[in-house]
């Protein structure tokens, strides 16, 4: 996401700091520059020139380009410009106080309004919540039973009157039945339109008024560009939406509706999605998504991430194993699988600081299939072989091999990432025992 805008502004930055003592023309040049940046990201005009202004404003003062790192302090003002550009804050569902909160969710047809239900559903059983979904939407064909499948997969009650009903009549019993079931949250689907149109509005605007939403929230596709700031303004003006949903974020190379929502209607992004998987919806961040865009990566993303998915117990008893130097195959390809969970590693890369401008690995595009054919690999082990790998052969590994899909040279490979893996974290576990460094932050896979 936003790799165009991000490698521009990198570079430009970079020449930047190669000038040492800075001038105001360099800073005009510099920020010319990043208008254009902007622009070619297919940011609004008027929200690019604003944002320039109150940059070039800010960086020409005599406290910035007398200090000892002008191009440093321009980045730091440009960091925090961004920043307030997405909305300065992540803004949250504001929950009523009185359940159940319902929230509607809206937009143009095929803006994956129902599978976005269905993962903002998955995010508030995460959070220890108890969400019933209404499938509202009786146009589209097959939109109900769409539900009805996610909903199954969440193990979330999915309400329907079927595809003949008045959709504020099952807004409202939705309500009714979570309200009578215990349910704390009602997550509305509705009906939506290859354009913008007065009867799709005018149904909406009933649905409100039969219901009363707490929030409703517009999807809108980040890949459609200035088009998803157009359509947020209009939904906005009839409606009048307290968040938005952007899609296909991580498809997003330009990232033009992401910097400009937000200063057109006044409406914070809430959520963004960044792959297909039902738990790939996340909480808008807007600090964290600027130090992307700049390069200075996302460490507290990738720890959230990683406190979701690792297990506190599976992770002791692993620091166990490597203190007995128990480390085997099972283990090696759980701690693959662990990893997979957190999300693409391409873009978890990008989320390390320094990674993103390191040349080594700007091209690197990670193949998902390989993690695929480590487990087919290990699963063709017998036991044994996957207890102590040392034991397998010249014939053992060709059985291996065939019985796994792959070459003989795969599954040498494989077992030797394998002991590079276990010599690394039987280091990190010699560390742990003498009290070193490692001994004294809990054991992170």
């Amino acid at each position: 996401m936003f790799e165009n805008l991000s490698a521009r502004l990198q570079g430009i930055f970079k020449n930047l700091r190669n000038r040492g003592k800075l001038t105001e023309k360099d800073v005009d040049l510099a920020l010319r520059e990043v208008r254009m940046a902007l622009l070619e990201a297919d940011v609004n005009f008027k929200v690019a020139k604003a944002f320039i202004d109150r940059v070039r404003k800010r960086s020409v003062g005599e406290e910035v380009l007398a200090s000892l790192t002008p191009a440093q302090q321009v980045i730091k003002i440009v960091h925090e410009e961004l920043t307030g550009l997405m909305g300065g804050q992540s803004s949250k569902i504001a929950f009523s106080s009185k359940p159940p909160t319902i929230l509607m969710l809206v937009g143009l047809q095929g803006s994956v309004k129902t599978t976005r239900c269905a993962k903002l559903a998955n995010l508030m059983r995460k959070q220890g919540r108890k969400p019933l979904l209404a499938a509202g939407d009786v146009y589209r064909p097959a939109a109900i039973k769409q539900l009805q499948v996610l909903g199954a997969q969440l193990g979330v009650e999915v309400f329907t009157l079927g595809d003949r009903a008045d959709p504020a009549d099952i807004a409202a019993g939705a309500v009714e039945r979570a309200r009578s079931m215990g349910h704390d949250t009602v997550i509305l689907d509705t009906a939506g339109r290859l354009h913008i149109d007065d009867e799709m509005m005018e149904e909406l605007e009933r649905v409100k008024a039969r219901v009363a939403p707490t929030e409703i929230l517009l999807v809108v596709d980040a890949m459609t560009g200035q088009d998803a700031v157009n359509v947020a303004d209009v939904f906005n003006d009839r409606l009048g939406i307290q968040g938005v949903i952007l899609t296909k974020l991580d498809g997003d190379a330009r990232g033009g509706a992401a910097l400009s929502v937000r200063e057109v209607t006044g409406k914070p992004i809430k959520f963004v999605t960044t792959g297909e998987k039902l738990d790939a919806l996340e909480q808008f961040h807007p600090d964290r998504m600027s130090s992307r865009i700049l390069g200075m990566g996302d460490v507290l993303t990738i720890i959230e991430k990683a406190q979701e998915t690792f297990d506190l117990e599976q992770a002791k008893k692993l620091e166990e194993k490597l203190r007995k130097q128990e480390f085997t195959l099972d283990d090696f390809m759980q701690q693959l699988q662990d990893v997979r969970k957190m999300g693409p590693l391409d873009q978890l890369l990008g989320m390390i600081p320094g990674v993103a401008k390191s040349k080594a690995l700007k091209d690197v595009r990670v193949d998902e299939r390989q993690f695929s054919k480590i487990e087919a690999i290990i699963r063709s082990m017998t036991p044994a072989e996957r207890k102590n790998p040392s034991g397998i052969d010249g014939s053992r590994k060709r059985r291996i091999a065939a019985g796994s899909g792959t070459r003989v040279q795969e599954v040498n490979a494989l077992l030797k990432q394998y002991d590079q893996a276990r010599k690394m974290l039987r280091q990190l576990g010699d560390a742990s025992k003498r009290g070193g460094p490692m001994g004294k932050i809990p054991f992170m896979p």
